[in-house]
């Protein structure tokens, strides 16, 4: 098993990694309960191929447990949500030194997390991502957030997990869709600061989404650990260094803005195609070579991950896309922060871009061959 420390000051927490942990979940959460009862959150989904191993694991260790199953998808992250957790959680009497289990992907993660994090004024909660994109990025780093009618993300909280458990098995439940867009968000750990990594899934990212378990729980340990490092350098992004985990964002944003926070576009697809915009407008402002841009875009297309805009069909311009990065978190003082590519694995924090080159960058790639 591989266990990574995320060593954030007052609040440090392991994740730990292994085939086989979603059958041992209840060994491993019992540490952190103080009663012989778990309150899990889940989804549809997620309940139909594990509520019975992870509701056994917990019977073998004592621990009763209680499950609220939400619906799947995006939609989910929502004020109604968040009222309907927290109402349920306050139902069953739980209590600030108690730990309230999150079972599923990014959306369960971070609506139980900020659940979690208001209850009580801040209730403990264990992560158990079944998702690659929850593996590797949202499940670690303790932030939290619903989404809103003015953007994604925009209502939330820093609110660490006690502990982090990430079975590579639960993969296997998933669409190739879901798994692609979990991908994207291993390939940003290469183009931050980690230029050899971008290589070995240049050499490996067709045999992990072919299903292969041993690059997988590479793949995931590696981006789990560049995440600690980052996060324990910088909790709650405000000396910079956190940003960079936001390379593609600001792009991937606007255009799940633009469609709707849905289905057709998943947000790693978005943080993918978001990648290779910031690439091309790097390329495009003579900060990053037009080669390496072209790798990054030439990568994400050979796992099958969108790669051009015009493939979206949005029907908008780039004026109205750049108009959705305005509700970006990261506008400081009427500015907002871009994350730029001075080549691969060379990402920086540029605070001079003007967002009406932006618009017309994206004026340009939207009718790009």
């Amino acid at each position: 098993m591989a266990v990574i420390p995320v060593a954030i000051a007052g609040a440090p927490y392991e994740v730990r990694i292994e085939a086989g942990l979603l059958a041992q979940a209840g060994e491993h959460c019992r540490p952190f309960l103080r009663k012989d009862r778990a309150v899990v959150i889940t989804d549809e989904n997620v309940a139909g191929h594990w509520r019975e191993a992870v509701t056994a694991s917990f019977d073998r260790v004592g621990v009763a447990s209680d499950w609220l199953v939400l619906p799947a998808g995006e939609s989910t992250k929502s004020w109604e949500q968040l009222a309907r957790v927290s109402d349920w959680l306050l139902e069953r009497e739980v209590e600030r030194k108690d730990c309230i289990v999150a079972l599923g992907g990014g959306v369960i993660g971070d609506l139980t997390g900020f659940a979690a994090a208001i209850l009580k004024r801040g209730c403990g909660f264990i992560q158990i991502p079944t998702t690659l994109l929850a593996q590797v990025d949202s499940s670690v780093g303790g932030k939290t957030a619903i989404n809103t009618p003015a953007g994604k993300n925009l209502v939330g909280a820093f609110h660490q997990p006690v502990l982090v458990l990430a079975d590579p098995l639960a993969l296997d439940t998933l669409p190739l869709r879901d798994v692609r867009a979990g991908y994207a968000e291993v390939v940003k750990y290469g183009l931050i600061d980690d230029a050899p990594f971008f290589q070995w899934c240049e050499a490996n990212g067709a045999k992990l989404l072919a299903g292969n378990h041993a690059a997988r729980e590479y793949a995931i340990a590696h981006s789990v650990a560049a995440k600690a490092r980052i996060v324990a350098a910088d909790e709650k992004e405000t000396a910079g260094v956190r940003a960079l985990l936001n390379l593609g964002h600001t792009f991937g944003h606007a255009l799940e803005a633009e469609t709707g926070f849905g289905d057709r576009l998943l947000h790693g697809e978005g943080v993918a195609l978001g990648m290779v915009l910031a690439a091309r407008f790097s390329a495009r402002q003579g900060l990053m070579s037009g080669q390496d841009a072209g790798r990054v875009s030439a990568h994400i297309a050979s796992v099958g991950l969108p790669a051009s805009l015009p493939a979206l069909g949005l029907g908008c311009d780039g004026r109205r896309l750049a108009d959705h990065m305005l509700h970006d978190k990261k506008m400081d003082a009427g500015m907002l922060p871009f994350l730029l590519m001075r080549g691969i694995g060379e990402t920086f924090l540029a605070k001079n871009v003007d967002l009406a080159d932006v618009a017309a960058f994206l004026d340009e790639e939207l009718v790009r061959a």
